[in-house]
């Protein structure tokens, strides 16, 4: 099997981009439904969460879904096939609710003394507020857009191929590897040679990441589990 270096670099750019547009969006969504629905007083509050957790156990399968995306919206080869159906997840909503749910009222009330709208409570008040659940929230995203390479098999065409993709190609490949590097020609590598590389490939921008978000994280993944 050969490949060319330039798909590689290519596939790189693609899954970064996807994941840190996919990541922002889906945050920022996620938090102002969340914020929303978070306040008892909203009309209609029951029913949009009833409607809402109804999506966490039925959905409409794969080929509906595959027909939706690819000939309704027509997003086929199009990058935003992978953000527009990964920007709203009920789970991470529950979890913001849960957080929001526990800033007191007082901080909005008396923004709203001063004169501030639900908008500029949103973004000057509340966000800066809930850094830890974004940042774990912000991990959940970036992680899977980072590892998904189903939703770029079935829309990405030639030119959006992620680089879960690629690697899940190469690991597939029970033959060895030609890897085309610049004027070197081609080098053949042994499939054990491309599982161990597609483990570190997988998991270094996570381990980068990691660290600056370690104190967020914690934070976010104990909302709940204490009061007080």
């Amino acid at each position: 099997m050969a490949f060319q270096n330039n798909d590689i670099i290519n596939a790189f750019y693609v899954t970064v981009a996807r994941t840190i547009i996919g990541t922002f969006v889906a945050v920022i969504l996620t938090a102002a439904f969340a914020y929303g629905v978070s306040k008892r007083e909203l009309v209609g509050r029951k029913v949009i969460m009833a409607a809402t957790l109804v999506t966490m156990y039925f959905s409409g399968g794969l080929i509906p879904t595959y027909i939706l995306i690819a000939k309704w919206l027509n997003l086929k080869k199009n990058i935003l096939a992978y953000i527009i159906p990964n920007m709203f997840n009920v789970f991470n909503a529950i979890i913001m609710m849960t957080f929001f749910s526990g800033i007191p009222k007082e901080i909005e009330e008396s923004a709203k003394i001063d004169g501030a709208n639900d908008v500029t409570i949103f973004f000057k008040l509340i966000i800066p507020l809930s850094m830890p659940v974004l940042a774990t929230i912000a991990l959940f995203n970036g992680v899977f857009h980072w590892n998904s390479w189903f939703d770029a098999m079935l829309y990405g065409g030639t030119n959006l191929k992620t680089l879960q993709q690629i690697l899940m190609k190469l690991i597939s490949s029970n033959n060895n590897v030609s890897v085309q590097a610049g004027n070197m020609g081609f080098k053949a590598v042994s499939s054990e040679s491309i599982k161990l590389s597609t483990m570190v490939i997988t998991t270094l921008p996570i381990i980068f990441v990691y660290p600056f978000l370690q104190k967020y994280f914690v934070k976010g993944i104990m909302i709940g589990s204490v009061k007080g």
